[in-house]
């Protein structure tokens, strides 16, 4: 079902992981879109003749985000290779992780200048686009429950995030009267190759059949959850929050409270 015919989308940071599972909706849905990559130019093309595999408009935009002039020309390149913008999707993040006390600094600076500076000078020159065409539009930003949550050894990054998540209020606040919408959504764990950059593929597997819903999540799904936020049936929904973390934020670990308590009540029957 083509709910998103004819609408024009870029997404930040798309030639892999959540950004591609993004894009690649997004075209399914129907919408021509911007594939945005930092140094995997193959990656991109393989997203773009996925995308171009629905009978839509797909193009590939090299910028750094953490450079400004890149990040707010990335803005102006999708706008001017799809003739407008409607569906802007700041993805793109890099993230660091050490312990606070052993931080370098280096990756400290660039996790912020990717994550919070490049979403902000990113999304600040399409909101100017979308002002200017006054034909409302609409914003999401890709969150994380670490902006809240304070998850060890990545303070960069939860910092960064945590910063999106007031970036994305106060934009909703202010581009309403132009009829612009702005949500966020929060992925929990999702199976990308990033992770590995991180985790041995046994911990990922590991780790993935003990969340509440037995696996990682997939891009796929983040990217359902962006096609849902910015389909015009939910243009009553703006300033939100979309958690799609498979429940990872739940105290399921204490459920062995009540199973222990359960078993014990049991046996004294």
């Amino acid at each position: 079902m083509s709910v998103l015919k004819g609408k024009r989308a870029v997404v930040s940071g798309s030639s892999r992981g959540i950004g591609r599972g993004i894009a690649i909706e997004l075209a399914k849905a129907g919408a021509d879109v911007v594939i945005n990559y930092r140094s995997s130019p193959n990656e991109a093309d393989e997203v773009v003749q996925i995308c171009s595999d629905y009978g839509v408009q797909a193009y590939k935009v090299a910028s750094d985000m953490g450079v400004q002039k890149e990040a707010e020309g990335l803005a102006e390149q999708a706008a001017e290779l799809l003739g407008g913008l409607d569906i802007v999707v700041s993805n793109a993040a890099y993230s660091d992780r050490r312990l606070m006390l052993k931080q370098d600094l280096d990756e400290f600076r660039k996790t912020i200048d990717v994550t919070m500076y490049g979403a902000f000078y990113f999304l600040r020159r399409a909101s100017q686009i979308l002002v200017k065409a006054n034909n409302g539009g609409n914003i999401v930003v890709i969150g994380s429950p670490m902006g809240h949550l304070g998850m060890p050894g990545a303070m960069p990054y939860n910092m960064a995030k945590a910063a999106l998540n007031q970036m994305a209020m106060t934009m909703a606040c202010e581009l309403s009267e132009y009829r612009i919408r702005c949500n966020m959504v929060h992925p929990g764990w999702i199976d990308t190759p990033g992770e590995r950059k991180f985790f041995s593929e046994e911990t990922l597997q590991k780790k993935g059949r003990e969340l509440p819903m037995g696996r990682l999540g997939r891009a796929d799904e983040i990217g359902r959850g962006v096609v849902f936020l910015v389909d015009s049936a939910s243009e009553y929904v703006t300033g939100s929050t979309l958690t799609i973390d498979g429940g990872i934020q739940m105290p399921y670990t204490e459920m062995f409270r009540v199973q222990e308590a359960e078993a014990l009540f049991q046996a004294k029957q």
